[in-house]
C-alpha cells in the first residue's frame, strides 16, 4: 500500500480493506511508518515508534478498527512495556508495568498502537513546546503552534501520519489541537471512558480521554469502542440509546435550538477572523434548517472565581503528582528536571490548602449546575474553539518566567477562554473544522457544547455539517499524501 493510497482512508476504511482482504495489516503498518519517516522531521509530532512484532495480531474484521495503526499520547494512557513520560524530564525513562483500562479497550477495538505522541510537560500547557522534545509544528504553517496538550496526536492526525489518535482533554487539551489541525474532536461527557486505574482522579474529573480525526465517524466508532465505567471508577455516565457510530448518519430529527456565544466570559476579545467564521457557520446552520441566536450563557460564578477555583484545582493535583514522580525517579523537583512554570506551578499548588481545595469544589459545582440550567432551554451552544488564529511558536511561553502558577492558569484561562467551562461542567463538548480563514488558510475550529450525556446529539450535527460542508478534502502544506510519498 502507497502512503497516497493510504492517507485517502479513514480509520473505519482502513479497517474495512483489511476485513475485505484488500491489504494487510502489515501493509498498512508499513505505510504509517513511511508516514513517520516522511512528515515527522517537519512537524516533530511522535517521541518514538517501536515494532509490534511482539504484539497479538487483531484477525481481519475481529473488530471495529482491526489492523488500523494508532497512536498514544505520551500522557494519560499506559501500555505495558512502554515507556510514558509526560513530555517531562522528570518522569525521564518510566516504563509501564501494565495496561491502563483505557489501553486494554483499544486492543480491544482492534488498533495496532506502535508510537507515542508529544505533549507539553504534565499537559500544562495550551501549546506544545516543552524542554524535553521540543515544539511540535502545525502542519498547515510549520512557524505556528499545533496546540495543545495532545499537540503531537493533532499534528499528526492532519499530516496522514494516522487517521485517529488518543488525545486527552482537562480544559481543551483535545479541542484545541482539532481545531488549529483542521480535525474533528469530541470531549466526552465526564465518566463516559475510564481513566482508571491510575489516573482516576484527573484534575478531579476534569480530564478525560479522547481522541482527535479526520472524519466524524472515527471518533464515534472509536468512543463507542473504548465507552464504559470500570468497577470502583468514581464517575460515571448514562448510556446512550444506541452506538455513536449510527449517529453519525442519523441527522437531528428536528430543527435545533442553538445559542451562540461570540465572545468569552473572560474579555478576551474573538478576533475578526474567527468572529466572520462563527457568522458564517450561523449562516450554514440556519440553511439546514436550525434555530440559532445569540445567547446569555452565565458560569454561576464570577470569571475571577472561576479562573482561581481552576488554579486551586489544577496546581494542587500537579503538585501530587510531581511528588510522586519525584519520589518514583528519585529526582529532584527542580530546574533540572522540571520547566520553571510546572515549577511555579509545583510551588502553587503545595500552598493550597485543604479548604481552598473543597471550596474549588463547590466552584465546579456550581458551574455544572448553572450551564445544566442553559442546557434545560437549548439543545446546544455554539462558540468558537479559541478566539484567534493558530499562535505562533514561541508566543504563548513569551514572559512566562515571571509568572507564578496562579498566573499561568490565568493565561491559559485568557488564551482559551471558551473551552474550560466544559471541562469544570463535564459535559460534553466537540470543535468542528466547519470553516478556514480565507486570507491565511487555515483551519477555524467550531465549538458546539452539549448537556451532559450528550454526545450523540453532537454527533448527529457534526454529521449533517461533515456532508453540508465536508473538510476531508482539505489537506495542509505538511501532508504525507504529497507527491514525494508516492
Amino acid at each position: 500500500m502507497k502512503v497516497s493510497e493510504y492517507v485517502e482512508h479513514d480509520a473505519v476504511g482502513l479497517a474495512e480493506l483489511v476485513a475485505a482482504g484488500e491489504v494487510t495489516p502489515a501493509e498498512v503498518a508499513a505505510a504509517a511508518r513511511e508516514a513517520v519517516r516522511v512528515v515527522d522531521p517537519e512537524i516533530n509530532a511522535v517521541v518514538e515508534t517501536w515494532a509490534t512484532d511482539d504484539e497479538p495480531v487483531p484477525a481481519p474484521g475481529s473488530a471495529p478498527l482491526a489492523g488500523v495503526p494508532f497512536l498514544i499520547k505520551d500522557l494519560g494512557v499506559a501500555m505495558a512495556g512502554r515507556r510514558t513520560e509526560l513530555g517531562s524530564r522528570l518522569a525521564a525513562g518510566h516504563v509501564a508495568g501494565a495496561d491502563s483500562s483505557l489501553m486494554v479497550r483499544l486492543r480491544r477495538a482492534g488498533l495496532v498502537t506502535f508510537g507515542r505522541t508529544t505533549t507539553p510537560e504534565m499537559a500544562y500547557s495550551i501549546t506544545t513546546e516543552s524542554a524535553f522534545h521540543g515544539p511540535t509544528r502545525n502542519p498547515w504553517d510549520p512557524a505556528r503552534s499545533a496546540g495543545g496538550s495532545s499537540g503531537g496526536a493533532g499534528a499528526a492526525v492532519a499530516a496522514g501520519i494516522v487517521p485517529v489518535a488518543h488525545a486527552t482533554d482537562a480544559a481543551g487539551s483535545l479541542r484545541i489541537p482539532a481545531a488549529y489541525n483542521g480535525l474533528f474532536g469530541l470531549k466526552p461527557t465526564r465518566g463516559r471512558v475510564s481513566v482508571g486505574p491510575d489516573f482516576d482522579e484527573i484534575f478531579n474529573g476534569l480530564g478525560v480521554q479522547g481522541s482527535v480525526s479526520r472524519t466524524v465517524r472515527d471518533s464515534a466508532v472509536l468512543l463507542d469502542q473504548i465507552s464504559g465505567r470500570e468497577p470502583g471508577d468514581p464517575y460515571s455516565a448514562p448510556q446512550p440509546p444506541r452506538p455513536y457510530a449510527e449517529e453519525v448518519t442519523r441527522p437531528p430529527s428536528r430543527p435545533l435550538h442553538i445559542g451562540v456565544l461570540t465572545q468569552a466570559w473572560g474579555g478576551r476579545r474573538t478576533t475578526a477572523p474567527v468572529a466572520d467564521a462563527i457568522s458564517r457557520t450561523v449562516r450554514l446552520l440556519e440553511s439546514l434548517g436550525h434555530r440559532v441566536g445569540e445567547a446569555q450563557v452565565g458560569l454561576g460564578v464570577g470569571w475571577d472565581e472561576f479562573v482561581l477555583a481552576n488554579a486551586r484545582l489544577m496546581t494542587a493535583n500537579l503538585a501530587a503528582s510531581v511528588d510522586a514522580l519525584a519520589s518514583a525517579s528519585g529526582r529532584p523537583v527542580d530546574d533540572s528536571t522540571l520547566e520553571p512554570v510546572t515549577l511555579a506551578g509545583h510551588r502553587y499548588g503545595q500552598r493550597v490548602s485543604g479548604p481552598q481545595f473543597v471550596a474549588a469544589l463547590a466552584v465546579r459545582n456550581r458551574v455544572a449546575r448553572s450551564l445544566a440550567r442553559y442546557f434545560d432551554t437549548y439543545d446546544l451552544l455554539l462558540t468558537p474553539t479559541l478566539p484567534e488564529l493558530p499562535m505562533l511558536l514561541g508566543e504563548y511561553g513569551q514572559g512566562a518566567d515571571a509568572l507564578d502558577g496562579f498566573g499561568w492558569i490565568e493565561r491559559l484561562n485568557d488564551r482559551s477562554p471558551f473551552t474550560m467551562a466544559f471541562n469544570v461542567a463535564g459535559t460534553p463538548a466537540m470543535s468542528v473544522p466547519v470553516v478556514s480563514d480565507p486570507e491565511t488558510g487555515l483551519p477555524v475550529g467550531m465549538q458546539f457544547a452539549a448537556g451532559y450525556g450528550g454526545e450523540g446529539l453532537l454527533f448527529r450535527l457534526a454529521g449533517q455539517l461533515e456532508q453540508a460542508s465536508p473538510w476531508s478534502g482539505r489537506t495542509p502544506a505538511v501532508w504525507a499524501g504529497s507527491s514525494r510519498t508516492r
